[in-house]
């Protein structure tokens, strides 16, 4: 089996694997070859997605492949995710998406104490965006749900990796969440007022 067929397999077996993606030893196994041909392989089809023909592009998540659209993009993404009637995301939604951003996996408890207030509305209104989600149970009385970001997420802000987030650990010390959280909310601010839309 030839290169070029291996890299069409890949892409195939990343578009069906959707959200969960692949690792590159699972792609390995299912093709039979060495990890490191796999890694080649993949090396090759970043470089081809990076050509500004390609509408898509290969994300790597924490060692997880996706297939996912460009940063440079996001615009029409966001516009294509905005339902119809709904609105952009109010104030309280998008500091409560910092904290989960850089802080998760985290519970609704972890959040309302560095917020100060409830955050149960932002949360669902998170949750049913497609922005965060379930990411397990934290080891504690109640076993509370532990929140993360999505791929919609990502694609959302025109990011390629949560790695991608402005790296505000450089210049805040890491026990003022909330100021990360400031800092998030009016960066990101900007991406939202973009679209033109009304505040939930």
């Amino acid at each position: 089996m030839n290169g070029i067929k291996h890299r069409a397999i890949i892409e195939g077996l990343l578009f069906v694997s959707g959200e969960e993606g692949m690792t590159i030893k699972k792609l390995g196994d299912l093709l039979e070859i060495h990890q490191k041909e796999v890694e080649e392989i993949v090396q090759e089809m970043i470089e081809e997605y990076q050509q500004e023909h390609r509408g898509i592009t290969m994300m790597n998540d924490n060692g997880t492949l996706h297939l996912t659209t460009k940063p440079e993009h996001a615009s029409y993404y966001r516009q294509l995710l905005e339902t119809q009637g709904s609105t952009r995301l109010s104030q309280a939604s998008l500091e409560t998406l910092a904290i989960i951003a850089y802080q998760q996996p985290i519970t609704r408890i972890e959040i309302d104490d560095i917020r100060g207030v409830k955050s149960d509305h932002a949360a669902r209104t998170l949750v049913n965006r497609g922005l965060i989600e379930e990411k397990g149970r934290k080891d504690a009385i109640g076993r509370p749900i532990l929140y993360g970001t999505t791929k919609d997420f990502l694609i959302y802000f025109g990011l390629t990796s949560i790695e991608d987030l402005p790296p505000l650990a450089e210049f805040i010390e890491q026990q003022d969440v909330e100021g990360e959280a400031d800092l998030f909310f009016e960066k990101f601010t900007e991406l939202e007022d973009e679209d033109g839309t009304d505040e939930l």
